[in-house]
């Protein structure tokens, strides 16, 4: 696997000619799941009071998320948009119920949370870096294949996102 993160670091190193820094997109990323949630809440706001001002705030953030996603998950190639909005928003909830896990102090539940919410962001990232070839991971799912395809995708998240980069 150290061999495979090795190649992946040195593909992107290629690509971004010596200068790895993911530090707008994490940023970006981050903000990104905040409006997905916030969609959520408008919606839900809006059925629980029966005011469609909520729908309407609702569709005011869709389009600000909408517009800003399209910074990160360029060229999509197939469902790869429905697929980055979905990893984000999954992350998103997973960060929240290990944070409620903690705020219990069940570390041990909320490190599983955590581990999870991170596998699903690096994914996220392994796609819109063009990292893996998506068709790859279909097989692998198809066939049962566990290839630990998720832990290297975090290894390789770990090593060059640093959101403390100016």
């Amino acid at each position: 696997m150290e061999q495979e993160v090795k190649l992946w670091l040195d593909k992107i190193e290629e690509v971004k000619k010596g200068e790895v820094d993911l530090s707008r997109d994490e940023d970006l990323s981050i903000a990104l799941m905040n409006l997905i949630s916030l969609e959520e809440h408008f919606y839900f706001t809006a059925m629980k009071t029966d005011n469609q001002k909520y729908l309407e705030m609702l569709n005011s953030v869709r389009k600000l998320r909408k517009s800003l996603l399209k910074n990160i998950v360029t060229d999509p190639e197939g469902e790869e948009w429905c697929i980055s909005k979905h990893l984000l928003a999954s992350s998103m909830r997973l960060m929240e119920v290990g944070t409620k896990e903690l705020a219990k102090d069940n570390k041990k539940e909320a490190n599983v949370f955590f581990k999870s919410a991170f596998d699903l962001y690096s994914l996220f990232f392994a796609i819109n870096m063009k990292l893996i070839d998506t068709k790859k991971i279909e097989q692998n799912l198809e066939s049962k294949e566990d290839n630990g395809i998720m832990k290297k995708f975090s290894t390789i998240v770990k090593k060059i996102v640093d959101c403390c980069k100016e």
